[in-house]
């Protein structure tokens, strides 16, 4: 194909800080993964204890890998091989979208088409991209396991499955980008869908047949058709099965072989799925550029509110599924008290959802922000600055609607916690720890909205990849920092590592007053620098 390797070279180019990113994060995880196992269940006695409670609570295994043995490389793969692989499908799936639907919507695409490359030849490069990508990831993450001494076969399988994954949504979401005429619309299409497998793997998990050893499970149908399903039934470090590793390598090549078939009988620029007619008059709630912000947030802001409510119904219900493992298996108490930083199981358990809850309204305010740089590189912020909106104002109202989005997630995690507190008879005293620990995560993500904004006014063409990478590099040290034995230093290098705590009744506010300065300052900075940027129509 004519211009695939200078189209090679230029994705891995524009690429060159953010897949690195993803590709460094998750092989931190693989080898944090070993080091978090060996210091919490450093005997099998304490793994089977964990193994067996998990069979005995299937909604443990919703969140949990495929039990495969109480060795300690299978343990690991237990704990950690679900993540690594949904880390490489989120990788692929912002890769495959970046590099076509988003590039058709900056005009970038038509100027390629118009070369000797035509119009297929960008979306094989994107494939041969993303590829490498996935093969980088999973082999970085088997050194990463091969160097803390597990055995070789299981680190190289567990690397080649978390791969794998990320080669099937690699090609889903360059079918979603087919689908759809937007990159928004592209990414929430494929994130969706691993949402979607998650749970089918999840649900074939629980259902699943135990063996009588307790250390084993045979998966339900439901866990088949799911990609992750596919990666777990590889079992690394106990069977060793190759075998569903070249299944997912042959679903992603059907899959990107679609995409293919699909962008050489599509118009550049059009979708396959029609998009929603507008209305021919604007209402009047829409006169004013505040709420032109909020019109377009209030899909995505919906989405992620009702991810905040599934998260506080979740840390309500699941705390009495926990409290009933707590009396045959202390490990689990301990795990759960360590990233919760508290001693109290009930509190703990709310403690560890709300955290995962700042991550969730974290990424609905970042999203909120990067609207604002993706309404500049499609040319749609130019016809609003030059009416009379001035750069500040519209900074602003971007600034307080993030804001707004991140209260209204915590708002509804907060009431669905309630609500699962009043219909488990739970301690009056859990009341407050929702409402201490959701202001604390209200905070901390609203941490992140002035970090975007800051991104976006000093260095606007990084906004997506930076904000997104910060976000994740936040996440895997407050959330499994803890988890992993890590220092609480390193812990606290994150806002959801500085929330408050309650414990036992008593509230420790921990670093949330610095959380706040860090919030107010950022915001007067991020306005006050926006009086002297340059507002460019494209990227």
């Amino acid at each position: 194909m004519s211009g695939l390797g200078a189209l090679l070279g230029q994705r891995l180019r524009r690429d060159r800080l953010q897949v690195p990113m993803w590709i460094a994060a998750t092989a931190l995880l693989a080898w944090a993964g070993h080091a978090g196992v060996t210091q919490s269940y450093a005997t099998e006695a304490d793994r089977r204890e964990v193994l067996g409670a998990a069979l005995a609570n299937p909604v443990i295994l919703m969140f949990r890998g495929l039990p495969s043995g109480a060795g300690e490389g299978a343990f690991v793969a237990f704990e950690i091989l679900p993540w690594l692989a949904i880390l490489s499908a989120l990788m692929s799936t912002f890769l495959a979208v970046r590099h076509t639907r988003a590039d058709e919507e900056a005009g970038r695409a038509e100027l390629v088409s118009a070369t000797p490359a035509g119009r297929t030849t960008p979306v094989a490069a994107t494939i041969v991209h993303g590829a490498l990508a996935d093969s980088a990831l999973g082999l970085l993450s088997a050194l990463a396991l091969l160097s803390t001494g597990l055995d070789a076969r299981g680190c190289w399988l567990t690397g080649a499955a978390a791969a794998a994954t990320g080669v099937v949504f690699l090609g889903v979401a360059l079918i979603g980008a087919q689908l759809v005429r937007t990159s928004r619309s592209a990414n929430a299409i494929a994130v969706w869908a691993l949402v979607a497998c998650f749970l089918l793997r999840g649900i074939g998990n629980a259902g699943g047949t135990p063996a009588d050893d307790l250390t084993h499970t045979t998966s339900a149908w439901p866990a088949w058709a799911s990609p992750f399903g596919w990666a777990e039934q590889t079992r690394p470090f106990d069977a060793d099965t190759w075998w569903p590793v070249l299944l997912a390598l042959l679903a992603g090549l059907a899959l990107t072989a679609s995409a293919v078939a699909l962008q050489s009988v599509r118009d550049a620029g059009a979708s396959f799925l029609p998009g929603r007619p507008g209305r021919a008059h604007a209402r009047r709630a829409l006169g004013s550029s505040h709420a032109l912000v909020w019109r377009l947030a209030s899909g995505s802001i919906a989405g992620w509110a009702a991810g905040g409510a599934l998260t506080g119904i979740l840390s309500a219900t699941l705390g009495r599924v926990v409290d009933q493992v707590a009396g045959q298996n202390p490990a689990v108490v301990d795990v759960i008290t360590k990233i919760a930083r508290t001693g109290a199981l009930d509190e703990a358990v709310i403690s560890v959802f709300f955290t995962v809850l700042g991550v969730v309204a974290a990424c609905c305010a970042a999203q909120t922000i990067i609207r604002a740089r993706q309404e500049e590189l499609h040319g749609t912020a130019e016809p609003v600055l030059a009416a009379a909106v001035g750069r500040v104002r519209w900074l602003a109202d971007h600034l307080v609607v993030a804001t707004s989005a991140v209260l209204i997630v915590v708002a509804a995690a907060v009431l669905a916690a309630g609500i699962g507190v009043a219909s488990g008879d739970g301690s009056p005293d859990l009341y407050r720890t929702v409402l201490v620990e959701g202001a604390g995560q209200a905070v901390a993500a609203s941490v992140f909205t002035v970090v975007a904004a800051l991104v976006f006014v000093v260095a606007p063409r990084a906004t997506i990849g930076l904000v997104w990478a910060l976000l994740l590099v936040a996440t895997m040290l407050g959330l499994f920092g803890p988890l992993f034995g890590m220092p609480e230093w390193t812990a606290n290098l994150s806002p959801f590592g500085l929330t408050p705590v309650v414990s036992q009744g008593d509230v420790d506010a921990r670093g949330v007053w610095w959380l706040l300065v860090a919030v107010v300052a950022g915001a007067a900075a991020s306005v006050a620098l926006m009086r002297r940027r340059q507002v460019p129509s494209s990227g």
